[in-house]
């Protein structure tokens, strides 16, 4: 298949970089393969709640809460949101049962999310909600 090039700035590049799925997509071309000619994925749910489940049955987190992380320097925020039964759900629709691979589905390195992820209605770290 024949490839033709086009120039991007430095912020489309940065949201290529952010929506690629690491060990997934090898280049730019891959991520917008997947943006624009397929379907978005189908929410799944995994297996098990999650690991915030115990957050809500506390009342710490409701179901519906947004956690974000902001990168200023790469000005950049992501967000996900709390579901009801403890997982986090991310724009794209995956869902995770922990904050950590939430988080490293946008950034696209090992990330600490309970470090990292804060609760938007409070301005709270996740981890310092007990």
């Amino acid at each position: 298949m024949a490839r033709r090039k086009i120039e991007i700035d430095d912020e489309v590049w940065a949201s290529l970089q952010a929506l690629a799925i690491p060990f997934t997509d090898r280049d730019p071309n891959d991520v917008l393969r997947r943006v624009l000619l397929s379907r978005p994925p189908t929410p799944t749910a995994p297996a098990k709640p999650g690991v915030l489940l115990p957050l809500l049955k506390s009342g710490a987190l409701r179901p519906g809460d947004r956690l974000v992380h902001h990168q200023p320097r790469k000005k950049r925020t992501f967000y996900a949101e709390v579901t009801d039964d403890g997982c986090l759900q991310i724009d794209d629709g995956r869902r995770f049962a922990e904050p950590s691979p939430a988080l490293k589905a946008y950034v696209g390195r090992e990330a600490s999310g309970p470090r990292e992820w804060v609760l938007e209605r409070t301005g709270q770290r996740l981890g310092d909600l007990v």
